[in-house]
């Protein structure tokens, strides 16, 4: 790989790292291995922000993720997304916000079938589901504006950063919240070092990395505010709606920090 690119988050110059077989998935950390693709994915990584991606990925049409990537076999790489991540997710975000929080407009962004907003609106919350890989004939405009947007796992599947975060900034309301989930990098990828991370995994989709950094630079240059919660959970908002007071109360956690 010779090419030269420019990190989609913050625009300074990546370097190539290293190059994984197309097959390696998360199961690997279980001890469980598919059969080598023989097809190399190589990832760069910002000199600056430490984003890491696999700049393939961006020329891909959506039909190509649906057919090599988010086909029939995908559950044998993440056999959790089908019920379990959605019912635990579901209760987590329950216990955050309460039973029937119907003043709560929400929409979780990527959520597959829409399994967790059926789980939320049968305890009364007001909850939409979409997923650009199932939802393909719903334009965005359509949706409207969201009080609260899920993102659980779906950064580290998005091969046009940009995109998403225009997405987001055109769905979320003035006083909401972007509550997402992606694992950061930080201690995991870095210059010079193989990637042995069990997440950066191509056959999973994860195919954007991000550093607690590049995400707040991210957040930055959409205006938002960023913080986290845990090294996967973290939050996006522009103002703090009452109804996540008890969530978001870290003063130091101020725009882009």
């Amino acid at each position: 790989m010779n090419e030269s690119f420019l990190c989609p988050v913050c625009g300074c110059e990546c370097l190539p790292l290293d190059v994984v077989d197309f097959n390696k998935s998360c199961e690997e950390r279980k001890g469980k291995f598919l059969a080598l693709a023989q097809i190399p994915v190589y990832f760069v990584l910002c000199r600056e922000c430490s984003f890491c991606f696999a700049p393939d990925f961006s020329n891909w049409k959506l039909e190509e993720f649906r057919e090599k990537i988010y086909n029939d076999e995908y559950v044998l790489v993440d056999p959790e997304y089908i019920e379990i991540r959605p019912r635990a997710n579901a209760k987590n975000l329950i216990s955050m916000f309460g039973i029937g929080s119907n003043s709560i407009k929400h929409l979780d962004y990527g959520g597959g079938d829409g399994l967790l907003a059926r789980l939320l609106q049968e305890t009364g919350w007001q909850s939409t589901s979409y997923d650009p890989f199932v939802n393909l004939y719903t334009p965005i405009d359509h949706l409207g504006k969201f009080d609260l947007i899920t993102a659980f796992e779906v950064f580290e599947h998005v091969p046009d950063v940009p995109a998403l975060m225009r997405n987001l900034d055109k769905l979320l309301a003035a006083n909401g919240i972007v509550l997402f989930s992606t694992l950061v990098s930080d201690e995991n990828i870095g210059a010079n070092q193989r990637i042995n991370w069990w997440y950066a995994s191509p056959r999973n989709g994860h195919i954007s990395l991000f550093s607690k950094r590049s995400l707040a630079i991210l957040a930055k240059k959409y205006d938002f505010n960023f913080g986290s919660f845990s090294v996967g959970l973290h939050v996006f908002w522009k103002e703090v709606p009452p109804w996540a007071s008890h969530l978001i109360r870290i003063p130091s956690q101020a725009k882009g920090s």
